[in-house]
């Protein structure tokens, strides 16, 4: 078995190095297929947010598993090896408990991980990718995310992406009740930003997504109304504040529509938050006077504040995760000795097997029950003390000094 995690993230590369290898959530059952289906990996899971796209594999080329990536988004593999990262066995696990727990995220401590881990496995299992070891690994990785959450306060008040860009907007606009807010999508982040915003009872909420009943249904949560995202040239003039995070691969807004919405809006200020990956809002946008843009590297500033009442939690929670990185480690060499256990049991079984036919026989003729008896116990216990026997007398030096070690912690009464 042979475990690796590989990828890219927030501390590794820009938002525009990591939305050329993110993953769509429609494309990932068929991307784990391809990726385990040519190619040396015998089990793979794919984890891609905004922040983080990361390869779990079990294979013996972890190097192949990254040409895949570079190749699966038409990319040379020297335009992303500089920002990639490769983990193994005990790194990848260590790696994996942290991500789970808040640790390695942009945000100390922030639980939306968890969710999007869960996710992913969830998306592998469907996929038929998910093998023991990675389902170990997994359900490992989960358990230990719930006892740092519940042990230490790693997750104590904690700053979304949602709560950063509230704040980012109330910095330029002060009072939000006098705003328009437009969300673009909706997914689970843009429903969390609705919940966010709402709370600062602006003047209007609307939705816009690709199909109007699930936009009318979390515009219903909100007192909103609900667009199509064809209607968006017409009315992207309307809002002041744009906050979208959607699965497309290709910018939804452009230079050319935010500029004629802020012609329409006598060049009042726009705010726009862009939380996907890749994103939807064209970069160019932020060059306009009267916008301002910001996409999800931009707030990490805003969201490390008030990260030192966290420190000493987290400090706990890594005195966790080395602890179970530990126990996961024994369990995987444990299962890394089975074929020589198994190995080891059959020989001794087949010798058994054999004395055994043999007393059976003499029994059978006749012979005095209480010495076939005798002679099967010392066959055996010859037998199985043959081979250790055998290479301590032929051993010499160091080699026996060893040898004996490890028979005395074998048998331990010696």
């Amino acid at each position: 078995m042979h475990l690796f995690a590989l990828g890219v993230n927030h501390t590794t590369a820009p938002v525009a190095i990591r939305e050329h290898v993110a993953f769509s959530g429609e494309s990932l059952s068929l991307a784990l297929r391809d990726l385990t289906a040519h190619r040396p990996v015998r089990e793979a899971a794919i984890l891609s947010t905004c922040n983080r796209t990361e390869l779990y594999c079990n294979t013996e080329e972890p190097q192949m598993a990254l040409d895949w990536l570079a190749e699966y988004h038409r990319l040379q593999p020297d335009a992303i090896q500089p920002y990639t990262y490769t983990l193994t066995s005990h790194d990848a696990v260590k790696h994996a408990f942290r991500v789970a727990s808040g640790l390695d995220s942009m945000v100390l401590g922030e639980p939306q991980i968890l969710g999007q881990m869960k996710q992913a496995v969830k998306i592998a299992e469907n996929a038929g990718t998910l093998g023991a070891l990675l389902h170990k690994l997994f359900q490992k990785t989960f358990a230990v995310a719930k006892e740092v959450r519940t042990t230490t306060n790693i997750g104590a008040s904690s700053v979304s992406m949602a709560a950063a860009s509230v704040k980012l907007a109330q910095r330029i606009f002060g009072n939000l009740k006098p705003l328009k807010v437009l969300f673009i999508g909706a997914g689970e982040m843009i429903e969390l930003c609705a919940e966010h915003f709402a709370a600062q009872q602006p003047a209007g909420i609307t939705i816009a997504n690709r199909t109007l009943e699930r936009g009318q249904a979390l515009a219903e949560r909100f007192r909103g109304e609900a667009i199509l995202l064809s209607g968006l040239p017409e009315r992207l003039a309307d809002f002041d504040i744009v906050v979208t995070s959607t699965a497309s691969q290709l910018p939804i807004i452009g230079l050319g529509m935010v500029e004629r919405a802020v012609k329409q809006r006598k060049h009042k200020p726009m705010f726009m938050v862009d939380l996907a990956v890749p994103r939807d809002i064209e970069p160019e946008v932020g060059e306009l006077d009267d916008v301002f843009l910001y996409s999800v590297d931009d707030l990490a500033q805003i969201m490390q504040e008030g990260m030192d009442n966290r420190q000493l939690a987290a400090a706990e929670a890594e005195g966790i995760i080395t602890l179970r990185v530990n126990n996961f480690m024994h369990w995987l060499e444990t299962r890394e000795a089975v074929p020589t256990i198994r190995a080891l049991r059959d020989h001794a079984d087949r010798m058994r097997r054999n004395e055994v036919e043999k007393a059976l026989k003499q029994l059978a003729k006749g012979e005095d029950p209480q010495q076939v008896i005798e002679t099967l116990s010392n066959t055996l216990t010859n037998k199985f003390l043959h081979l250790p026997s055998h290479a301590l007398n032929n051993a010499t030096g160091t080699e026996l000094e060893s040898l004996e070690a490890v028979i005395r912690q074998l048998y331990r009464s010696l």
